[in-house]
């Protein structure tokens, strides 16, 4: 990775994926981006070093994920926002009741709805981290990059105004700060999430990260599943 570069945080959003560009110090306002796809947010950001993106890498074949499992008790009250990833023939089943079935025989259990309304998000990245990619994509989860720059658990929701508020004010405590502007399809959880997995990313450029489980997993894909904070 060049260190001189900056990072990106992608989350998805209603237009279709928001992303954070972070200076290369980790430090300032990031410069927001919006695009329909992940792979046209990217090539809009420039020369990057890191992508830390809040969609699961590295889909399971038959067992639930380490990295879903560690992330959720490492959240606490905040586990709910940590859905399991599906195995990979559920993500491109053909229906709901399809990806259902094939959950509940590889791992015993149902997909869920969330999960199963990100499919498309979840295919979509899987599909571009098989190109040759000039930058490193990693996976994050927002509520464990908040946790883990707040050094505590988040209090409140994300998407009320005092969980905004909280996670505003450990952003800002960590020397990123949230742009004043909400762009159209971005809603301002999505904006959060964005910069707080900037913030993650320019981590993983330092090697300063850690990540759920410590060992990453890997699965038929080859992509090791992990979370990083």
């Amino acid at each position: 990775m060049d260190a001189s570069l900056p990072v990106m945080g992608v989350d998805a959003c209603r237009a279709g994926w928001v992303g954070a560009v972070l200076d290369p110090s980790g430090h300032g306002t990031p410069h927001v981006l919006v695009a329909p796809t992940v792979a046209a947010l990217a090539e809009a950001a420039g020369p990057l070093a890191v992508v830390a993106v809040d969609i699961p890498v590295g889909l399971p074949d038959e067992t639930r994920r380490e990295a879903d499992v560690q992330t959720r008790r490492f959240v606490g009250p905040r586990a709910s926002s940590v859905f399991t990833t599906p195995v990979r023939d559920s993500v491109y089943a053909a229906s709901f009741g399809q990806a259902n079935a094939l959950s509940r025989e590889r791992i015993g259990a149902g997909v869920s709805q969330q999960a199963w309304a990100l499919r498309t998000r979840i295919a979509e990245v899987d599909a571009w981290l098989r190109q040759d990619l000039p930058f490193v994509v990693v996976e994050v989860h927002p509520e464990a990059s908040f946790t883990q720059m707040a050094g505590a658990q988040a209090a409140t929701g994300k998407r009320s105004a005092e969980g905004a508020a909280e996670r505003r004010q450990a952003l800002s405590r960590a020397g990123v700060g949230v742009p004043s502007t909400l762009p159209t399809g971005v809603a301002v959880d999505d904006l959060l999430d964005a910069c707080a997995a900037a913030w993650t990313a320019h981590r993983v450029k330092t090697g300063a990260a850690t990540t759920f489980p410590e060992t990453p997993e890997t699965f038929s894909d080859g992509l090791p599943a992990a979370i990083h904070v």
